[in-house]
């Protein structure tokens, strides 16, 4: 799989951009704010529907600007696939393959598959557990993309679940401080009005515990099968011995999140059961907070060298090889699954590394269908990494 060409129309910095790329390696090269890492990150929207720098559309479409247009020409098994996406904050994005406008953005997912590895991934080992959730999370639909769905679906349902909460909250503070609460409607007993949120919960609980539980599956499986791709990647980057591990920490009760740290991998059913279990026993810690205490929006996944959580302990090299494992592991795994290559994107990432990190990624992604690199000098790209260059300066794109 490799990207063709890539049309950008008030995207970021750019008013208009058209860049012909080729399989192999493809090195776009720019001082800092050049607008190099704005063409990759066009390329990655389109494989996600997401960017890896922000996390709303609003800063993608350039200053001034209604909407902002990415067109990409994928090739894959020699046939070619034409993706064009229009982002307009605000209101719905729409999608056209081949021309032909699609029902839902997100059904191109799939048309193209990238593995992107920029310095902000450093947050994988040392940032919050959501960095880590999204990790798995975008790697589920980028494997599966019917996920987005169901990631979509649980979004939803944590969103009515939580305000519902947050309403039965408000009406026992009320009773419990003496008087009216805000949230009651006048003429309605503050009281009853709680109560009957409370039993809606039921109705919740079932949602959340039927949709969090296909997710929660899906998580732990993809993690059994990219574990072992994360071993190799980590110590073929690093030359470490210690073995980086990755283990899955759940918001079930204690029993179940063990057998689930242990690598146990329940069914659906069991899992669903499970979580309807751990929703009964945290009901009325959930009702006095007012949010949503227990469900794959509360997990995390642990992260360790040999016997120390890669966390507060690895080193700034060794968590740089960490991030870098699982980028890897990623694109293996996919790799694996598809039979055919994602297209491997490396922003900004050898400045941050030293030189014999930097030669062994060289090594290991030398096969790799198509990269793309971006880097603000060449200097900073090992030569073993040759292929076409391109100088991006003030949103301008040439090739030598």
């Amino acid at each position: 799989m490799h990207v063709r060409h890539l049309s950008i129309g008030d995207f970021r910095s750019y008013p208009a951009a058209e860049v012909a790329l080729e399989p192999g390696i493809t090195t776009l090269v720019g001082l800092n704010g050049q607008g190099k890492t704005n063409l990759v990150e066009a390329i990655g929207y389109v494989a996600s529907l997401s960017s890896h720098r922000v996390a709303t559309d609003q800063p993608l479409v350039r200053f001034g600007a209604d909407r902002a247009i990415v067109r990409c020409a994928v090739v894959r098994d020699e046939r070619e696939s034409l993706v064009e996406l229009e982002i307009t904050p605000g209101r719905a994005n729409r999608a056209k393959l081949n021309r032909s406008p699609l029902p839902r953005t997100r059904d191109v997912l799939g048309t193209l598959r990238t593995v992107l590895f920029a310095p902000e991934d450093l947050a994988l080992v040392k940032g919050d557990p959501g960095e880590r959730r999204r990790f798995l999370d975008d790697l589920l639909v980028q494997r599966q993309p019917r996920w987005a769905g169901v990631r979509s679906d649980y979004d939803k349902i944590l969103k009515q679940r939580g305000a519902l909460l947050k309403s039965a909250a408000a009406l026992l503070g009320g009773r419990r401080r003496g008087r009216r609460s805000q949230s009651a409607p006048e003429g309605v007993d503050p009281r009853a009005a709680a109560e009957e949120a409370v039993r809606t919960l039921d109705i919740w609980d079932d949602h959340l515990a039927t949709v969090g539980s296909q997710l929660l599956y899906a998580r732990l499986r993809l993690l059994r099968d990219l574990v072992p791709h994360l071993q190799h990647a980590y110590r073929e980057v690093s030359a470490n011995q210690s073995e980086a591990t990755a283990v899955y920490r759940s918001s079930l009760h204690e029993e179940a999140a063990e057998a689930i740290a242990r690598g146990e991998v329940p069914e659906i059913d069991e899992l669903r059961t499970m979580l309807l279990e751990s929703l009964a026993r945290v009901r009325e810690q959930e009702v006095e907070r007012g949010v949503n205490l227990v469900g794959p929006h509360r997990d995390d996944l642990v992260l360790a060298l040999g016997e120390m959580p890669a966390k507060g302990y690895a080193s700034h090299g060794e968590s740089w090889s960490f991030a870098l494992g699982l980028r890897l592991a990623a694109y293996h795994l996919l790799r694996h699954d598809l039979g055919d290559d994602p297209v491997l994107v490396l922003d900004d990432v050898f400045a941050e590394l030293d030189s014999g990190r930097r030669e062994r990624l060289a090594a290991m992604i030398a096969d790799c269908e198509q990269v793309l690199i971006t880097a603000a000098v060449p200097e900073d790209v090992p030569a073993g990494l040759q292929g076409r260059t391109f100088t991006v300066t003030l949103g301008e794109v040439s090739a030598p």
